[in-house]
């Protein structure tokens, strides 16, 4: 979890397609644009819909977004908890300078409003062991 341009996806990248769960891809599919925001609650079904269906197979995923709200973190725990699968949180806790710098070099830029205030929510590493989260990692840099 972090903010865009924290390098979430250049992580995630290094696990196999199968594995990835993205809302950006999501929300493409469903209006060809990852951008639209609308589209998050569809993009959310489909996500949910392929999470079970590997969880509950025994397959690894990689839950791809800022995931900053902690309601949200429950509901991926609870699917987990769900299927009896282990989890892990990465939290990437990147500076704020680099996060908006990173962002500003991406295909699409978020608002650096928005990036900041999801920077300013990101949550310690205390509260996502508190959340019961089996394992927390923290990524203060990630080179590209």
């Amino acid at each position: 979890m972090g903010a865009p341009g924290s390098g979430k996806s250049t992580l995630a990248a290094r696990y196999p397609s199968t594995w990835r769960l993205n809302l950006d891809t999501y929300r493409a599919l469903a209006t060809d644009d990852e951008a639209d925001q609308s589209a998050t609650p569809v993009a959310v079904d489909i996500q949910n819909l392929v999470l079970d269906a590997r969880l509950s197979r025994g397959l690894r995923a990689v839950v791809d977004s800022t995931n900053l709200d902690p309601a949200v973190r429950a509901g991926l725990l609870a699917r987990a908890r769900r299927w009896d699968r282990p989890t892990v949180a990465v939290l990437f806790d990147v500076p704020l300078g680099t996060v908006l710098a990173r962002n500003g070099d991406r295909p699409r830029v978020v608002d650096p409003h928005v990036v900041t205030d999801l920077h300013n929510r990101l949550p310690t590493l205390a509260q996502l062991a508190a959340e019961g989260f089996g394992a927390v990692h923290q990524v203060s840099d990630l080179k590209r």
